[in-house]
C-alpha cells in the first residue's frame, strides 16, 4: 500500500482505538464485564495498526486520484474488520460473516442488522453498534473531500474559494469537518436530553442520526417516541444529516461568506418545504401529521427508521425520496437533489435550443451566480445510468437468491442508498440472519458501492484496461 493509504487508514484506526477505549471505560463504570475483553482486543489491534501505518517510512509515491480511490475502498474493507472484532468475540456466538455484515452495515451507515432482539444485547455492544455508524459517517465525509474532483468540481464553490484542493486546503477542510461533526453530535445529545430521553439513549441516537445511520438502541422506535412532540423533535433533528455539514459553520460566519456557499442548502430548504406542503395537503387524511413528518424526514435524510404505524401504502413515494437523497456534503446518500435539478434543467434547455435555436440559454442555478458545465452534467447523467444498472443487477442477484421480486427491488434501493429497512418501506420483518452467505456477500459489496458510488470503480477499471 502507498503512503497516502497508510496515513488514511492509520488515522481512522486510531479513532477506532479511541472509541474502543470509551467502551472499556463505559463497561467498567457500569459493571458490564460480559464483553469487556472484546473491546480490549479491538483497542490493542486498532492502536497497533494505527501506529504501524502512521510510522511507516514515507516513500516518494505520487498521490493521484487513483491512489485516493484505492485508499477509500481499502478503508471500507479493512476498517470494518476491526469493528467486527467485538461482535465476533462476544458472548452471542455470532459467525464471522454475520459480524462483518453488521460492521459493514454500521460503517456504511446502512442499518441492516442480524440481531432480532436488541434488548437482549449488552449495553456496551449497543453502544459499539452506534459507534460504528459514527465513525463511518466521519469516514464518508472525509472521503468526499478526498474524492471531490471526481464527484463534483462545481460544488467546490459552495465549500471554498480555492480552485483546487492542495494538501493544506484538504487538511483545513478535513479538520473543519471533524470539529463540526463532534460539535453537532454533542448538540444532538443535548437536544435529546432536554426532551427527556435517557442519557444512554440520547448518546446512541446522537451518533446514529449525525451519521445518517439506521441502528436503534431499542427494538422499536415507538418505545422512545411516546408523544407527538417527541415525534416532531425527532423528525426535525434528522434534518441535520439532510443539510450540509457546513451549514452551521456558514451561518455562524455569514458575513465573510457569499450566497454561493449556501447554494445547495437553499435548494434543499425549498425542496423540503415543497414536500412538506404536498404531504400535508394530500397525504394527511388518514394519518396524524407528526407521523407523516417523521417518515418524510427519515426518507430524505436516508436514515430510514420509522414507527410501525407509518403509512406503508406510500412506500413507493418514500423510496423515491430515498433515491433523491440530501446534501452532497452531508452523511446522507442518494443521487443528490442539486445534481438531479441540474440534469433536468440542462435537458430542458437542450430541448428548447433545438426548438428555438436563436435563443441563448444559460445553464445556471436559479437565484445563484453559479453555472454548471456540460462536463459536470455528463457526470450526473453517468451517475444516474450507473445507479439504474446497479439497481437492476442487484435486484436480479437477490431474486435469484430466492427473495421475491418486490422485496428484492426495495432492498436493492435501500442497499445502494444506505438506508435501513423499516415499516414504511414494507420491509420491517425482513430477516438478514437467515440469508444465504452469498446473498450477504452481495449486500456487503453493494453497501460499499452505495457509499463510494460505482463511478469510482469504473474509473479504476478504466485505469487498468486503458493504461494510456
Amino acid at each position: 500500500m502507498n503512503y497516502f493509504t497508510l496515513i488514511y487508514l492509520g488515522i481512522f484506526s486510531l479513532i477506532i482505538s479511541v472509541l474502543s477505549f470509551f467502551n472499556i471505560v463505559y463497561s467498567y463504570y457500569f459493571n458490564l464485564y460480559l464483553n469487556l475483553d472484546t473491546y480490549i482486543y479491538s483497542l490493542f489491534i486498532s492502536l497497533f495498526l494505527g501506529l504501524f501505518f502512521l510510522t511507516k517510512k514515507k516513500n516518494e509515491f505520487k498521490t493521484t486520484i487513483y491512489t485516493k480511490i484505492i485508499a477509500v475502498l481499502i478503508g471500507y474493507v479493512i476498517l470494518p474488520l476491526i469493528i467486527s472484532i467485538p461482535f465476533y468475540l462476544s458472548i452471542y456466538n455470532i459467525t464471522f460473516l454475520d459480524s462483518y455484515f453488521e460492521a459493514i452495515s454500521g460503517f456504511t451507515s446502512t442499518g441492516f442488522t442480524i440481531f432480532d432482539n436488541i434488548k437482549h444485547l449488552d449495553e456496551s455492544l449497543i453502544l459499539w453498534r452506534s459507534s460504528s455508524q459514527w465513525i463511518g459517517g466521519l469516514y464518508f465525509l472525509f472521503s468526499i473531500i478526498i474524492l471531490l474532483d471526481i464527484f463534483d468540481n462545481n460544488l467546490k464553490k459552495s465549500l471554498t474559494n480555492f480552485l483546487s484542493f492542495n494538501k493544506s486546503e484538504t487538511l483545513k477542510q478535513s479538520l473543519k469537518i471533524l470539529i463540526l461533526y463532534i460539535l453537532l453530535t454533542f448538540l444532538l445529545f443535548i437536544i435529546f436530553k432536554i426532551f427527556d430521553f435517557r442519557t444512554f439513549i440520547s448518546f446512541n441516537l446522537s451518533m446514529t442520526l449525525i451519521s445518517s445511520g439506521g441502528f436503534l438502541p431499542v427494538n422499536e422506535l415507538s418505545i422512545l417516541l411516546n408523544s407527538e412532540l417527541k415525534e416532531i423533535i425527532f423528525s426535525l433533528v434528522m434534518l441535520v444529516s439532510f443539510f450540509s455539514i457546513f451549514l452551521s459553520y456558514n451561518l455562524l460566519f455569514f458575513r465573510s461568506k457569499n450566497i454561493n456557499f449556501f447554494q445547495e442548502d437553499i435548494y434543499l430548504l425549498f425542496y423540503f418545504l415543497f414536500l412538506l406542503f404536498i404531504f400535508f395537503v394530500f397525504f394527511n387524511s388518514d394519518y396524524n401529521f407528526s407521523l407523516i413528518l417523521l417518515s418524510l424526514t427519515s426518507s430524505i435524510s436516508n436514515i430510514g427508521i420509522s414507527l410501525n404505524e407509518s403509512p406503508s401504502n406510500l412506500s413507493f413515494l418514500f423510496l423515491i425520496l430515498v433515491i433523491i437523497g440530501g446534501s452532497f456534503f452531508s452523511t446522507s446518500s442518494g443521487l443528490r437533489f442539486l445534481k438531479l435539478y441540474a440534469l433536468f434543467k440542462f435537458s430542458i434547455n437542450d430541448l428548447i435550443s433545438h426548438v428555438k435555436p436563436k435563443n441563448i440559454l444559460i445553464n445556471k442555478h436559479l437565484y445563484l451566480d453559479i453555472s454548471f458545465k456540460k462536463e459536470e452534467v455528463n457526470k450526473y447523467f453517468l451517475s444516474l445510468i450507473v445507479f439504474i444498472i446497479s439497481l437492476m443487477f442487484l435486484t436480479s442477484l437477490l431474486s435469484i437468491s430466492g427473495i421475491n421480486f418486490e422485496s428484492a427491488f426495495k432492498l436493492s434501493i435501500l442497499t445502494l442508498m444506505n438506508t435501513v429497512n423499516s415499516s414504511m418501506y414494507g420491509m420491517s420483518d425482513f430477516d438478514f440472519q437467515e440469508l444465504h452467505f452469498f446473498t450477504k456477500y452481495y449486500l456487503i459489496i453493494f453497501m460499499i458501492i452505495g457509499r463510494v458510488e460505482l463511478l469510482t470503480f469504473l474509473i479504476i477499471c478504466k485505469k487498468i484496461l486503458f493504461k494510456n
